[in-house]
């Protein structure tokens, strides 16, 4: 007799209890108090939705695929106008509406973790950046919807840092992706700089060798990511501005790191948060 497999439901989610309570361990701030407790709910919300995403797509057991499908279809309940099951999603419903927020965004965020049940090798930079594309910048181009700012020049800004930041987290995260059987580093650049999987496993950044050299080779990267999408903070007005700011000095400061700032110019962690934000703030 053949068994019929059970409907998952928005029940076999991750919980949003467990989810939110990620919120401050981030590297990067989700939501500033000088925002206005409304903006923050809106950003706490798109929080809430890519952290149910990811969680799905990178650590819920069972089948990936169709927990990420019961996602979409609890996103397109929420565009049709209808109820949403799980409380994430019904806390996001209200930040659509009162934000008008575009759909593609949202489902750009679970084509990346549908391309991580797959894909576990870039071969290029240039792929590494559509991946981004997908993972990580339309959280930038739906927090400027939350500010009233998504125009097509800011959007293009705010690629450039949400990229810069997603490449810094692969950079942190090295060892835990080599663990998950994902490799984000280019395999044109591990060969360049003769990294092997073994070094990956091992992540020591600071050591002498090749995969020292490969972190900077990428934090460089990552660092002129950040700054040609810098300019987008004084665009804005000055709550938002403060925000994003934060997001790049967060990024810089990251990078300093991991040992990415140039050598002999690394300063104190906090010395160079407060350097770039100065910069993204007041453009100087």
């Amino acid at each position: 007799m053949s068994i019929v497999p059970r409907t998952l439901t928005a029940d076999d989610l991750p919980g949003a209890e467990e989810l939110l309570r990620q919120a401050g361990s981030e590297n990067f701030t989700v939501a500033n108090r000088l925002l206005g407790a409304e903006t923050c709910r809106h950003l706490m919300a798109i929080y809430g939705y890519a952290r149910l995403v990811d969680d799905v797509g990178d650590e819920a057991p069972g089948d990936r695929a169709a927990l990420l499908d019961v996602v979409e279809d609890e996103l397109a309940a929420v565009y049709a106008g209808g109820p949403a099951a799980h409380p994430v999603m019904r806390e996001l419903a209200v930040t659509i509406r009162a934000c008008e927020l575009p759909e593609g965004p949202f489902r750009r965020l679970i084509a990346a973790n549908r391309m991580d049940q797959t894909v576990t090798r870039y071969e290029t930079w240039d792929q590494l950046m559509e991946y981004c594309a997908l993972s990580a910048t339309p959280v930038g181009e739906l927090v400027l919807g939350v500010f009233g700012a998504a125009t097509a020049e800011r959007i293009a800004l705010s690629d450039r840092i949400c990229a810069g930041l997603q490449v810094v987290e692969h950079l942190q995260d090295i060892a835990e992706d080599h663990a998950r059987g994902r490799i984000y580093m280019p395999a044109e650049d591990l060969a360049r700089f003769g990294v092997d999987e073994a070094s990956l496993a091992r992540a020591d950044v600071r050591s002498p060798g090749p995969l020292r050299g490969l972190v900077a080779f990428e934090s460089a990267r990552a660092r002129q990511l950040l700054s040609s999408g810098a300019p987008l903070a004084r665009t804005l007005p000055l709550r938002p501005r403060m925000a994003v700011a934060g997001f790049v000095a967060g990024g810089r400061a990251a990078l300093d790191g991991l040992g990415g700032a140039p050598d002999g110019q690394a300063p104190s962690r906090k010395r160079a948060f407060a350097s770039a934000f100065t910069r993204a703030v007041f453009g100087r």
